[in-house]
């Protein structure tokens, strides 16, 4: 082995920066320079894993570049620490890589900045061949190697990630093409079915306040008296008509937001109207529950809105409230006006909306899963329209709930 001074040393390392590993697949270059610094017989660098070990250059055994080695936690907790060692054939580290013939060892780790990735072993077939000095010596060329092996991954990613970019630039084109021709047949093929949805609850809307009318007439008894068990059942007909027809109008409604077709048509009218005319069409569905509808105003006041989506906005609200509220409960509708505003707050003491669906249950079609919901049919729009005509206005709504606690829904309009 060459013996080195400080200054002699000085005089070799400059030899390692003429290494190009570039298109050296084991090293070859590298592990001649190291020959005129040390006398070893076995050369290897390998790199760190979690748990294991790769070999990535040898001039020996090149047949086994790139194997992985499994290493225990001690040894690699050792690995992955800045210090260099000096092994025999009976250290651990030396028997887990299965190294055979060598007796003696240099071990120094590879590091660039403060981030260890791999390490060099240099050995001998003598015993007790290395000592301090050399380990020395090995740790100042490892600042060297460190940064040469760096470059070359580095210079190979950017080479990969070119590639790529090339190949990924004419994928891209073809790709675009293709979600561009499939884009269209969704528009179109959505265009379809809300064009269908909509002539089919139009057509279905006809027959339904039919049945409406005449269930309502025959509770009147206005052609003649009916008996307890007649008037259940008549009670119970208008009631599921009324709810379908709310299912039918939510799907009408979502349409024709979707098509923009929606606009205002604001006046003025007072707010007490709005809600008790509301709270008059969901009496049956409130009465069949034994659920009390509540109007909290301290004092009526007059709105600048448009009125007929006003209604549609409290009749989603106060009906979603009367459906998870528990029998012979009550909901609670308020109304307050600030100077720039009138807020609408909508409450119930139902089952309540964990705080994670907050954000989910103004989108379409969103069911909240629960085995109390699943009693309840909907079509799960009813929400979606409430946000989407209250946004018309240039409002908001929000929603304050825990649950089995209740739910608050609170609708701000600006005046």
């Amino acid at each position: 082995m060459v013996k080195l001074d400080n200054d002699k040393l000085f005089e070799f390392l400059p030899t390692l920066f003429n290494i190009n590993l570039k298109d050296d697949k084991d090293g070859k270059s590298l592990f001649f320079k190291l020959k005129s610094i040390f006398d070893y017989d076995y050369g290897y660098i390998f790199y760190l894993n979690p748990e294991s070990v790769q070999l990535k250059y040898s001039n020996i055994n090149k047949e086994l570049i790139e194997s992985v080695y499994d290493m225990s936690k001690k040894d690699m907790k050792f690995l992955y620490s800045p210090d260099g060692i000096i092994l025999n054939q009976q250290s651990s580290i030396i028997k887990s890589l299965r190294f055979v013939g060598g007796k003696s060892y240099l071990l120094h780790k590879l590091s660039v900045g403060e981030t260890i990735y791999g390490f060099v072993i240099l050995g001998s077939k003598e015993s007790d061949f290395y000592n301090k000095n050399d380990l020395r010596v090995l740790k100042s060329c490892n600042a060297i190697i460190s940064y040469i092996i760096k470059d070359l991954e580095l210079s190979n990613v950017f080479k990969i990630q070119l590639k790529a970019l090339k190949d990924g630039l004419i994928e891209k084109n073809n790709a675009y093409k293709i979600i561009k021709e499939q884009n269209e047949k969704i528009i179109e093929s959505d265009k379809v079915k809300s064009e269908f949805l909509a002539n089919v609850s139009h057509e279905l809307r006809t027959p339904l306040n039919a049945i409406l009318g005449f269930s309502e007439m025959l509770l009147e008894e206005k052609n003649g008296g009916l008996n307890q068990k007649q008037k259940e059942y008549v009670s119970d007909i208008r009631v599921s008509g009324i709810h379908l027809l709310s299912m039918i109008n939510e799907i009408l409604d979502i349409s024709k937001i979707e098509s923009k077709s929606v606009k205002l048509v604001p006046s003025e009218f007072t707010i007490f109207r709005a809600i008790k005319e509301v709270a008059t069409i969901l009496k049956p569905l409130a009465v069949k529950k034994g659920v009390r509808i509540i109007i909290d105003c301290e004092e009526d006041f007059e709105v600048f809105a448009d009125y007929q989506k006003i209604q549609q906005i409290l009749y989603n609200l106060v009906n979603n409230a009367i459906k998870y509220s528990p029998n012979d409960d009550e909901v609670v509708v308020s109304a307050k006006k600030y100077d720039n505003k009138f807020v609408l707050i909508i409450h119930d003491n139902g089952i309540g909306i964990d705080k994670k669906y907050h954000g989910k249950i103004f989108a379409k079609f969103v069911q909240l899963d629960s085995a109390y919901t699943k009693k309840e049919s909907s079509t799960g729009l009813g929400l979606t329209i409430t946000k989407e005509l209250t946004e018309l206005h240039g409002g908001k709504i929000s929603v304050k709930s825990e649950v089995n606690n209740g739910s608050d829904f609170i609708v701000e309009i600006p005046q």
